[in-house]
């Protein structure tokens, strides 16, 4: 994930036409959190984890 948003920065800053645009390497920050948080409902819904009963 850090990977891709130090490459969106670097395609903002160099504005290059034949290198990939900045909106692909932030697409792919957001698709990885979105499947990071599926992967952690499923294991909350699987038992595989338990949630903090008492958050405070």
């Amino acid at each position: 994930m850090i990977f891709n948003l130090f490459k969106a920065m670097v395609a903002m800053l160099k504005d290059e036409p034949k290198q990939a645009n900045m909106s692909k390497y932030i697409g792919r920050r957001v698709l990885t959190s979105v499947a990071i948080v599926i992967v952690i409902l499923v294991a909350l819904a699987t038992g595989l984890i338990e949630p903090n009963p008492t958050p405070y």
